[in-house]
């Protein structure tokens, strides 16, 4: 009789090579803990990362301090990108703060701090082109079993879901899953080559620019390629996006227009005058308030565990925090796993909890009655941002 032939084992295996993931392993390789990270996508160029992050100084940052990564991160900061305006439907700047160059939350393209974890680690520690399919408990009690889509399998003490919305991992801990949230994105580029570029650039600033109005919003950015990247924000019905033909930029185009009738020409050029084609982004989020009971060898980070709407500002930054501070917990307990989970999700839970309450405030107030004015008010205490 053929034995059973024995599977790779991993102490530590990742789902999902973002910046969450990423931190955590990165964290974990500065304390000389080897983890292994799976990720679908063929390679790291597979596809775009999106565009600018403002890390802020209790999360992102502190995570990249203790990554070791801080004073490299500090060098890829976009020069300007902390400018804010506020404009109205009619095209008048009722806010500008400028980018002093003192603020703490600095400007950094997603792509340049995706490229810095991925450098950081030892080559072979992400595993592109590996789709997880499944996952649950092994033969071997407290070990987990990770199914890939070619069929290759391996087993983990410590399997970490950081892979997202749409999370392979979550249902081992929680049949929660991501509700629509009433609004609905759709992405847009003015590149630097359109004749239009540098008069809409000149209107919207070197940083954020936010426009409110009845259920409306055109959130904007200038990205470290100096392309002004606009987010066109709209409350409507879940099927609103299935009824645009996203193939026709024209068509896109006129069809998401006719949501801002009687808004200034100035914005509406972000999406007249757009290069290539629009994106839809429908926007999901979990319960605010998500928890789920303890398994043994099994826990989630970023979107994954806390997936919330992007009006609280703090996605990515929490992404990379949750990353760190799993890997410190990890590092604490060397010997015991169970209690670096207890100690991580002891502090998860409350600090998602507010954050996703913040943001579900945030989006309320954005695209609620007298917008402007109440995001104005909420600048003067601890404004939203973009990231």
């Amino acid at each position: 009789m053929n034995a059973t032939p024995t599977l790779p084992h991993h102490p530590v295996v990742v789902v999902g090579a973002g910046l969450g993931g990423l931190m955590l392993a990165r964290v974990l390789h500065v304390h000389g803990v080897d983890c292994v990270l799976l990720d679908l996508d063929a390679s790291a160029d597979a596809r775009a990362q999106g565009g600018m992050l403002d890390l802020h100084e209790e999360t992102a940052q502190a995570a990249l301090r203790a990554a070791g990564l801080y004073d490299a991160f500090r060098a890829l900061v976009l020069s300007g990108g902390e400018e804010t305006r506020v404009i109205a439907p009619d095209g008048t700047l009722v806010r500008h703060e400028p980018d002093t160059g003192d603020g703490g939350r600095p400007e950094i393209n997603r792509a340049d701090l995706r490229r810095l974890l991925l450098d950081s680690l030892p080559d072979g520690t992400v595993r592109w082109g590996a789709k997880v399919t499944g996952a649950g408990p092994a033969e071997v009690p407290g070990r987990h079993l990770v199914t890939l889509a070619d069929g290759r399998r391996l087993t983990t003490d410590l399997l970490v879901g950081a892979d997202g919305a749409w999370s392979r991992i979550r249902p081992l801990l929680t049949d929660a899953v991501p509700a629509y949230t009433g609004i609905s994105f759709v992405e847009a580029d003015v590149l630097p080559g359109n004749p239009r570029h540098a008069e809409i650039a000149a209107f919207n600033g070197g940083g954020s620019a936010f426009a409110l109005g009845d259920g409306r919003a055109l959130l904007t950015h200038r990205e470290s390629d100096d392309r002004v990247h606009t987010y066109v924000a709209v409350r409507a019905p879940e099927e609103w996006l299935g009824t645009i033909d996203f193939t026709d930029p024209r068509a896109a185009r006129a069809a998401v227009l006719a949501r801002f009738e009687g808004w200034d020409d100035r914005l509406r050029a972000l999406v007249a005058e757009a290069d290539g084609a629009l994106v839809p982004r429908p926007i999901h989020a979990l319960p605010a308030d998500l928890t789920w009971e303890w398994v043994p060898g099994v826990t989630l980070l970023g979107d994954a565990a806390h997936l919330m709407s992007p009006f609280a500002g703090e996605g990515a930054n929490l992404a990379l925090f949750d990353g760190a501070e799993l890997a410190r917990a990890i590092v604490e307990h060397p010997a015991d796993p169970e209690a670096a989970l207890a100690a991580y999700e002891k502090e998860l839970f409350p600090r998602s909890h507010r954050t996703a309450a913040e943001s579900a405030a945030n989006l309320a107030m954005m695209f609620g009655p007298d917008a402007q004015r109440n995001l104005l008010a909420l600048f003067d205490g601890a404004g939203p941002e973009q990231g």
